[in-house]
């Protein structure tokens, strides 16, 4: 799973290392093998909180971007968008991206869903189907997935791990929250291609057989 990960980072055309932050020795030895850079941490709550460990002190980023370990098809592609999209729009401190969202997986609490105010904010990130369908044909056109992936400046890192989690990251269990819940907003960009997250042994399989198909 991680050497997949660290493969297609290391895809990407604009960044400058590819580091993976981890307090397992295995996880280590598998990324130093994919060609990654390894960090090992101490214990955290979440994967925020682990990479503001794992950049404390590198003042020469300009950007930090999270890419999570259970991503192994986020593409270089997907990662380019999202820095370009950051380097583009200064006084956006904190950014992620998104995509459509099958019929299939709108009611999985494990896909993430996000709505976007019109200038592409985030308004919210939830387990349920957001927006509610009351109106089908209006909400199948919003209902976008969020990707397990975060874009940072150094400042809004450190300001965000320094914050108790919030109670709406408590109820959905989305790190996230506490972003929005606390007045730090959420560019979200459209991701130029799929991505499928492993939270399940069924995911698990999905995505093996993408792999073998050539997706």
């Amino acid at each position: 799973m991680i050497a997949h990960v660290v493969r297609r980072a290391l895809a990407a055309k604009t960044v400058d290392a590819v580091i993976v932050a981890t307090d397992d020795e295995r996880v280590a030895v598998a990324a130093n093998e994919a060609g990654a850079e390894v960090v090992m941490t101490g214990v955290h709550p979440s994967g925020t909180d682990r990479i503001a460990e794992a950049v404390a002190g590198g003042s020469i980023w300009d950007l930090v971007i999270n890419v999570q370990g259970d991503e192994p098809m986020l593409s270089g592609a997907n990662i380019d968008t999202l820095v370009e999209g950051m380097r583009a729009r200064p006084e956006v401190g904190m950014a992620t991206l998104c995509r459509p969202i099958s019929l299939e997986d709108v009611n999985d609490p494990n896909a993430v869903k996000v709505v976007r105010r019109t200038d592409g904010r985030a308004l919210y990130f939830s387990r349920s189907a957001v927006p509610f369908p009351r109106d089908s044909e209006m909400a199948e056109s919003l209902w976008r997935l969020h990707l397990g992936i975060y874009g940072f400046r150094p400042e809004t890192l450190r300001s965000l791990v320094a914050m108790e989690p919030s109670s709406l990251e408590r109820a959905e269990g989305l790190e996230q929250l506490r972003a929005l819940e606390n007045g730090i907003e959420i560019l979200v960009f459209d991701a130029p291609d799929e991505a499928h997250g492993v939270d399940t042994p069924q995911d698990l399989e999905r995505v093996r057989l993408m792999m073998n198909r050539g997706d």
